[in-house]
């Protein structure tokens, strides 16, 4: 049976904490992004009443739209351990102050968490404080942001002109995932750990006024036209929420997922799957070693693709579609791919892991 592809986004902000444009807003520049769902992350508030299905004027597009939110502890400085929550369906702000309890009530709920942001920027030009992920003891978060879009964008921020340059032409300088975030992503899996990558925006649309002048930065339409979580799933949304909301939530539980940077270039139509005497998988599933197992990967135009076990690359090609690979031994196996953009290579694709076991 064919897959179906589900574009979304599960990181932005409302006026309910610090964003500009409501839920309203940010669907019309969802469904104008050709995204399918998207998931609104205010801080440390669950807006609930929000209606689900938001269609464009003409009623041929719909986005589906669900609340998460984004808890963390207020009282901490520097800010860190920010936990993007899912699926809860009840407040969870009042446990941020203690993160294990935070994330064992998000498990008791049904939901499931990411770390956001785990390895963040800093900027003195624009003095912010990096909000990293300090809690590396905490044990049941389900993943991690890996690639935050504008997180990245405070790397670039180093001089007033590099500033005005990128936030003008964020795609100038925009190339991949923080590299402490991949490098502790590979750590958890090759540890046992089944953790889920997810690539997201970080939407705000925070207006600037300047010499009598206003303007959006990063509009939330520019932002899901660039990194966003590609989900696998066996049947498309039917326009029922509990069927859609359903079939998200588990792609997303199970891994069943790749971050495609869109904006050089549309990753729709990726692919990374194997095949064994065991059976086969796609991103997220484990399959058993036996005999081996032959890896398919697939991107929809030339790249550069890197196939990695255990963090270490161990297979790759250079402009081209395709690449097989026939594992012989167990491990984590994921799939990064990078294209030339505006005179940089640039991350393009980043699998979510096979675990050969």
């Amino acid at each position: 049976m064919p897959l179906h592809e589900l574009l979304g986004n599960q990181h932005m902000h409302t006026p309910y904490s610090d964003g500009e444009g409501y839920h309203a807003e940010i669907a019309q520049a969802a469904i104008n992004a050709g995204l399918d769902y998207i998931i609104v992350t205010d801080h440390n508030i669950l807006v609930e009443g929000i209606a689900p299905y938001h269609f464009s004027e003409d009623k041929k597009k719909r986005v589906l739209v669900m609340t998460g939110e984004e808890v963390h502890d207020t009282s901490l400085l520097p800010q860190s351990n920010h936990l993007l929550v899912y699926n809860t369906g009840r407040e969870l702000a009042a446990c941020a102050y203690d993160t294990q309890l935070l994330i064992d009530e998000v498990n008791r709920s049904g939901g499931m968490c990411f770390c956001a942001h785990p390895f963040d920027y800093t900027s003195k030009l624009i003095d912010y404080e990096p909000i990293n992920w300090r809690r590396w003891d905490v044990k049941g978060f389900h993943g991690l942001e890996i690639w935050n879009y504008m997180s990245e964008f405070v790397r670039l921020t180093t001089t007033v002109q590099n500033a005005i340059k990128y936030a003008r032409q964020p795609d100038l300088g925009i190339a991949g995932p923080n590299p402490d975030t991949l490098k502790k992503w590979d750590e958890l899996t090759a540890s046992g750990l089944k953790i889920v990558g997810i690539g997201n925006s970080d939407a705000h649309a925070t207006k600037v006024t300047k010499f009598g002048h206003s303007a959006v930065i990063f509009p939330y339409e520019m932002l899901f036209r660039a990194v966003n979580t590609h989900l696998l799933v066996n049947e498309g949304l039917n326009g029922d929420i509990d069927h859609d909301s359903k079939l998200i939530y588990a792609a997303l539980r199970d891994g069943h997922c790749f971050i495609g940077y869109d904006h050089p270039a549309p990753t729709r139509g990726f692919r990374f799957s194997a095949q064994g005497e065991k059976g086969a998988a796609i991103m997220g599933d484990e399959i058993n070693m036996g005999a081996g197992v032959t890896l398919q990967v697939s991107v929809p135009a030339k790249a550069e693709i890197r196939l990695l076990r255990n963090g270490s690359v161990i297979a790759k090609r250079d402009a081209d579609t395709h690449l097989m690979h026939i594992a012989d031994k167990p491990g984590v196996y994921r799939l990064e791919a990078y294209i030339d953009f505006k005179g940089q290579k640039r991350g393009w694709i980043f699998s979510n892991p096979i675990y050969i076991r």
